[in-house]
């Protein structure tokens, strides 16, 4: 029992947080907005350390299934960050824009960002990476399918039909990802995989085997994780809007901070299995998340909306698509072949730079 406390010290002082939060939600939203700005960004650092130990056991349960299922449950697991933290920030009053911004930020982030650096780290240390070029195809496709359906048609669609459209949304993701599930785990799970050659192996991971949790220990832990990354969030998303309020901070800054917490285990996860020459995980993962993201998201919240009678702005600004649009078209040319390098990192790496300087322009 200690031993699991001191594996989960960063989930425990996550909960201790919200112990702590919840009492004094009042005096730090009455206190000014100095201190209501320094809460918000202490419970951001607590809700990443319970989003890593969330991704921590989704990985253990990864690495027991293997993939495709396992970067599907990695995947999966992070989405489902977003949509609670977002589900709650969006029960607050927060901006009509915030659903949107943030898929939009997790689709630069995991494309270009965490595709990018690491394409451009695993080039540097291992030359040109293999992996399965159907993958990346059918991953690029649906994106571009998800995200046009769902965040430039709306441009179009008059506000008296909002409700109409939607529900075809909901419905419309709801396939989308079925046929996709089915792909994934049914006939077409050889897609989404990729026969590396045999790695000698070291003698450690058999201990850590054995000191790993179990399956159910992982899933409870898991579940418990997003229940506290939930309470983290009830009052980070009032003393961070107090916090920003009148800053001058770009409105879209709360967005890039949901999807930075949500992917910030991806990331590590990314980047390891990259300096590892294992390029089919991280398409998985940066593809895969920047899917899931799309996909599961939008009916999530276009149902909340249906539900509350409150319509969300889903339709991309044109600065927004014209980034989409260039991303998803460099990663179809990139990804094309069966082989990453440093080049096409960069170019990935450049985009998302171009993206946070975008940001910071508020455009």
């Amino acid at each position: 029992m200690l031993t699991l406390l001191k594996q989960e010290s960063f989930l425990l002082l996550a909960v201790i947080a919200a112990c702590v939060a919840y009492p004094l939600e009042h005096w730090m939203l009455h206190s000014g907005q100095i201190v209501a700005l320094t809460a918000g960004l202490a419970l951001i650092a607590f809700i990443v350390a319970a989003s890593m130990r969330v991704a921590h056991h989704a990985e253990l349960l990864a690495e027991k299934v293997g993939d495709p299922y396992g970067t599907m449950i990695l995947t999966l697991a992070a989405v489902l960050v977003e949509v609670v933290i977002l589900a709650i920030m969006m029960s607050n009053e927060a901006s009509p824009t915030l659903v949107r911004d943030t898929i939009y930020s997790a689709v630069m982030l995991d494309i270009n960002g965490i595709l990018g650096l690491a394409a451009l780290m695993g080039g540097i240390k291992h030359g040109e990476q293999s992996y399965n070029d159907d993958s990346a195809r059918s991953y690029s496709v649906m994106i571009l399918t998800a995200m046009g359906v769902s965040m430039v048609v709306p441009e179009f669609i008059p506000e008296a039909n909002w409700k109409i459209y939607s529900a075809f949304t909901i419905g419309a993701m709801v396939v989308l990802y079925a046929l996709f599930l089915r792909m994934q785990v049914g006939p077409h799970s050889y897609f989404f995989s990729y026969s590396y050659p045999d790695k000698r192996r070291k003698k450690e991971p058999q201990d850590a085997q054995a000191k790993a949790p179990s399956i159910g220990l992982s899933i409870g832990i898991l579940v418990f994780g997003i229940v506290v990354i939930g309470a983290l969030a009830e009052v980070m998303s009032k003393t961070l809007d107090l916090g920003l309020e009148g800053t001058g901070a770009p409105p879209v800054i709360t967005a890039i901070l949901v999807a930075a917490i949500s992917a910030a285990p991806e990331i590590l996860t990314a980047l390891r299995a990259a300096l590892a020459n294992r390029m089919q995980s991280v398409v998985n993962i940066a593809m895969g998340a920047s899917l899931s993201t799309v996909i599961l998201t939008v009916p999530v919240m276009e149902a909340m909306a249906l539900y509350t009678g409150q319509p969300f702005q889903m339709a991309m600004t044109p600065v927004q698509t014209v980034m989409i649009f260039i991303t998803l078209i460099v990663s179809a040319i990139n990804l094309n072949d069966g082989e990453t390098n440093a080049i096409e990192g960069m170019t990935h790496f450049v985009l998302f730079a171009t993206f946070i300087m975008l940001s910071l322009l508020g455009l």
